[in-house]
């Protein structure tokens, strides 16, 4: 009898009662949605969202507008004085509606010292005052100055893309767009790391509510749908299929190897098993992390489960920049 599919290992089983009471005693370090949200306006909703979103900026990030766009960068450690190994397209989560690079300047700071490389972090715009195409055209746009200047500017033309939520969805949708429009850059791109990321903008069963673990998560399926609205308003479901807009439907040849991660609890989580099974299916390297009972977001919530993914992610990107 053939062995059964098994999306976790023995290990990361044994971890799971220790993660479920993690995420009880930490879902409130993440965040949450206001549940009086609803009742509000959707500009007011979503300055209320916006306000509190975390920020945790750190002064070894410098300021830089590439392409036109802000971002935030940071330079490995100048103990040792030689060009990084890679540049790291780096974008945040919220939606395609709230956050900022500035979410994220801890770990990337430390990303760029564990791992020799640059972190560029772009502020791209934001719905509903910019909607689809705004956002994934900024992303795009940084991604193709670094194509043309990484090489002058940092000493390196090689680049591995990767983001967190919305920005796991621009990564993908990046690489992407490289393939078709500059298919002499993609080689230069060794990797993809996508986190917890939205694939599938005509939602997926998962994001409108059938999920394998109903346990805490900081999404719900009403807070999907509105923020599916700002950003790509007036259009069906079969409209936000295009493979320009959700990579699910899109052809996934000839992509960089691909790490993947997601929690059971996640209202996302279908999404990356489409992405990474469709991927692979189509001769690409993939490396998938299920995270059994946890919600989006699961990294910052600290248990053995959490450190095994940091773990493999870090053994990840070692091999990749070492190819």
């Amino acid at each position: 009898m053939a062995e059964p599919l098994r999306l976790w290992s023995d290990e990361v089983d044994e971890m799971r009662a220790e993660a479920r009471a993690a995420v009880e005693a930490g879902i409130g370090i993440l965040g949450g949605l206001d549940t009086d949200a609803t009742e509000l306006s959707r500009d007011e909703r979503i300055r209320r969202q916006r306000a509190a979103m975390p920020a945790f900026p750190v002064p070894e990030a410098i300021e830089r507008t590439v392409a036109g766009v802000r971002c935030r960068m940071l330079l490995p450690s100048t103990a040792e004085r030689h060009d990084p190994r890679a540049v790291y397209l780096h974008f945040h989560g919220g939606g395609m509606v709230m956050g900022s690079p500035e979410m994220m300047d801890i770990p990337n700071r430390e990303l760029a010292r564990d791992h020799d490389v640059v972190v560029l972090s772009p502020d791209y715009r934001k719905a509903p005052e910019d909607p689809y195409p705004a956002g994934p055209d900024d992303a795009f746009a940084v991604a193709a100055w670094l194509a043309e200047h990484a090489g002058g500017e940092f000493g390196t033309d090689r680049v591995v893309i990767g983001g967190e939520s919305a920005g796991g969805y621009l990564a993908a949708l990046v690489a992407l767009r490289l393939r078709d429009r500059l298919p002499d850059v993609i080689g230069r791109v060794m990797g993809l790391n996508l986190v917890f990321g939205v694939y599938d903008w005509s939602r997926t069963p998962s994001q409108r509510g059938m999920r394998p673990h109903r346990g805490r998560d900081l999404l719900d399926p009403e807070e999907i749908e509105f923020i599916t609205e700002c950003y790509l308003p007036g259009l069906t479901s079969e409209e936000r299929r295009a493979a320009d807009i959700s990579p699910a439907y899109a052809d996934l040849h000839g992509l960089p190897p691909m790490f993947l991660s997601v929690g059971t609890s996640d209202h996302l989580v279908d999404d990356t098993l489409i992405l990474a099974t469709r991927a692979a299916a189509a001769g690409n390297q993939v490396e998938l992390f299920v995270a059994p009972d946890m919600p989006h977001g699961f990294f910052a919530i600290p248990c053995a489960m959490t450190k095994l993914w940091a773990e493999r992610l870090h053994a990840w990107l070692e091999q990749v920049l070492g190819a």
